[in-house]
């Protein structure tokens, strides 16, 4: 027999070979299993619809340790779904969803959002990450950009919905995040920078009129977004692209 045969038809490199097909065989059911941390089981989004597992089936919850000592789940089976008010278009399972109510607030379709944390997001040092400037002095607007503050806010109708007060920091990214609108009711809104038009005489905003600022999610603290209220306000300002108005829903054609 050659060298490293083992038997007449069996030798070292053909053990090696059919190790490393099994190995590999593995290593593609445990990252399908991985990937099944997120976003499984999938809702079929009606009353005592199916739970999809997908194959292979969702994993054992993982404990993850983060910085400030809170322990996480992955996948948390204990979190609920994210609230939305909406009903199938048809009867046959697949069917689109359209809003119930006020479609801003629907939590369907570009309105969607997800139940993440009600904390604010922090920075590695400690301290909140995204924070209005009056409480971060060492930040600012360059000299050369345009300052809104003091600047009138325009609705995608061309009517005045407020202010501009503040601008929100993202002290890990610097860069600003959000415009602080103030509104003729004396409320403060946050409007995402992704949605703003700033020239110097105005801010502009095509997603939602200016009579639909006065819905945009609330803070809980004035000087503090969390996770969660930052998913529900990106997600009021982008249903607002399809839903602001009944003719955004029609065919452009």
């Amino acid at each position: 027999m050659e060298t490293g045969a083992i038997t007449q038809y069996v030798d070292v490199a053909q053990i090696v070979l059919y190790l490393f097909w099994a190995f590999f065989a593995g290593l593609v059911y445990y990252l399908l299993r991985e990937n099944h941390r997120e976003g499984y089981p999938m809702d079929s989004g009606r009353e005592n619809g199916p739970k999809i597992e997908g194959w292979p089936p969702v994993p054992e919850p993982k404990v993850y340790k983060m910085a400030d000592g809170r322990e996480m789940l992955s996948p948390d089976l204990r979190r609920e779904d994210a609230d939305f008010s909406a009903q199938p278009t048809h009867r046959w399972n697949g069917a689109p969803l359209e809003p119930v109510g006020n479609p801003l607030l629907a939590g369907v379709g570009p309105g969607a959002w997800s139940r993440r944390a009600d904390e604010p997001d922090m920075l590695h040092h400690g301290g909140v990450k995204i924070v209005p400037l009056r409480v971060t002095p060492e930040h600012g607007v360059h000299m050369k950009d345009i300052d809104p503050r003091g600047l009138p806010v325009h609705g995608a109708d061309g009517e005045l919905a407020g202010t501009v007060v503040d601008l929100w920091v993202d002290q890990a990214e610097m860069l600003f995040r959000y415009i602080e609108v103030a509104l003729p009711n004396g409320k403060a809104v946050l409007l995402p920078f992704n949605f703003a038009y700033v020239s110097k005489s105005a801010v502009r905003v095509k997603a939602v009129l200016a009579s639909q600022f006065v819905q945009v999610p609330p803070l809980r603290h004035p000087e503090q977004v969390t996770l969660l209220e930052e998913e529900k306000i990106m997600a009021y300002y982008g249903a607002g692209m399809l839903y602001a108005t009944p003719g955004r829903q029609e065919p452009m054609l």
